[in-house]
């Protein structure tokens, strides 16, 4: 079960960075509201993961999530590029996450 948490948590931190982008600077209060309840949720449940989750592995993994989901987000919504090499690099962040997801 926290490995779930962790997994939520870890799509919760996309949220909050992608919502970033759309709160302009906290200048839209709804934005702002949403990235806010995102952070805090993620955080919440990055910390009950952590009752059994080495904190090592459960803040890389969570971290890992939080960047792969937020680049390639990135490249969806804001057009950013999609070159080879950025691609490369989330896949090893990927393979990093599944690694240390296998090696508990």
């Amino acid at each position: 079960m926290a490995w779930v948490l962790l997994f939520v948590a870890g799509l919760l931190e996309i949220g909050w960075a992608v919502g970033l982008k759309y709160t302009d600077g906290f200048t839209r209060l709804w934005p702002t509201l949403g990235t806010a309840a995102s952070l805090i949720a993620s955080m919440a449940l990055l910390g009950v993961a952590l009752r059994t989750l080495p904190l090592g592995t459960a803040y890389a993994v969570w971290t890992g999530i939080g960047t792969v989901g937020t680049a390639v987000l990135g490249i969806v919504l804001f057009r950013e590029p999609a070159t080879a090499m950025r691609l490369v690099c989330i896949a090893l962040i990927v393979a990093g996450i599944l690694g240390l997801r296998l090696a508990r």
